[in-house]
């Protein structure tokens, strides 16, 4: 099936290099590569082995999750199977995307995949559990039918490392545009309740991960309030998200009392400004519209 890779880029910095030389070292090649960039001023479009990629170009002030990778998928719509990166997710082998896409070869239902991300070399404590909780090591078949047992991760898809089936992906209608965050989250749902499966792959591998200050950690959960606030639906359809919550501080702890213990007094304040972050997200429609630009990570969706 012809494959289309779109990775929007904004100064991606000393990552960038390895994230193309993990792309050119796919045994598997996409049938082309779409840049898109919001005004990159650190040389991102100057490398040397992305000539014979697509580039577009687009002001930084109007980059929208959702909207720009749209705008990307309406550009160049023509494949099977639209792939989607960030700049900073970096391929863990030559299989990676080969074992992405070949489940839509193998099974006709499934609609959206997403892979397994992996800290980054040399990840911090924190910043390593978060993806060893939220990308387990065993793959994952999830649907309607056993949305009971999954909950609201059933729904769960990161656009870091994800791949669509274009028609799922086109009745579904695609990408939202205007959201907070979350395109992938809205996207998957939708093609969930068509009737299509998401296919968790833990085989699919990139290395991507976040150290988060405090602040930083408060400005993000705030804008996941937000995004749950302003998508009731996924709730209704999938489940609250308070009971992974729940599991994933009693876990985030134990992992780090036994692996990095040193880090113990960062955990917990960081597990405070989360819960305060997401609560002040979710009622952010009785807060001063000052106040929502300033506790959030995307000052331009306040506009």
């Amino acid at each position: 099936m012809k494959t289309i890779l779109y990775i929007p880029t904004l100064n991606a910095g000393k990552l960038w290099a390895d994230v193309i030389q993990s792309i050119k070292t796919q045994l598997v090649q996409p049938d082309k590569v779409v840049i898109i960039d919001s005004g990159s001023t650190d040389g991102t479009l100057s490398h040397p082995s992305i000539k014979d990629f697509e580039i577009i170009h687009i002001d930084k002030k109007d980059f929208d999750h959702g909207g720009t990778r749209q705008m990307a998928v309406n550009r160049f719509p023509d494949a099977d199977i639209y792939v989607f990166l960030t700049q900073d997710a970096v391929l863990a082998n030559a299989h990676s995307l080969g074992n992405l896409i070949k489940v839509f070869d193998e099974n006709p239902q499934i609609g959206v995949a997403y892979g397994r991300q992996l800290p980054h070399i040399g990840a911090k404590g924190l910043e390593a559990h978060a993806r060893l909780f939220n990308y387990p090591a065993h793959s994952q078949l999830r649907g309607l039918d056993n949305r009971s047992k999954y909950g609201i991760k059933t729904a769960s898809c990161s656009n870091s490392f994800a791949a669509y089936r274009r028609t799922a992906f086109e009745e579904a209608g695609g990408f939202p545009s205007g959201t907070i965050l979350g395109e992938d989250v809205i996207a998957a749902g939708r093609i969930i309740l068509n009737g299509w499966q998401l296919a968790y792959l833990a085989d699919a591998q990139a290395h991507h991960s976040h150290s988060y200050s405090v602040k930083e950690e408060f400005k993000r959960y705030f804008d996941i309030g937000v995004f749950h606030a302003t998508n009731a639906w996924i709730f209704q359809n999938f489940g609250h998200a308070e009971s992974e919550g729940f599991k994933y501080v009693k876990s985030e702890f134990s992992y780090i009392v036994k692996h990095h213990v040193t880090e113990l007094p960062k955990a917990f304040f960081s597990t405070a400004a989360k819960w305060f972050g997401y609560k002040l997200g979710l009622a952010h429609r009785y807060l001063p519209a000052l106040w929502n630009k300033c506790f959030s990570m995307h000052k331009a969706y306040w506009k």
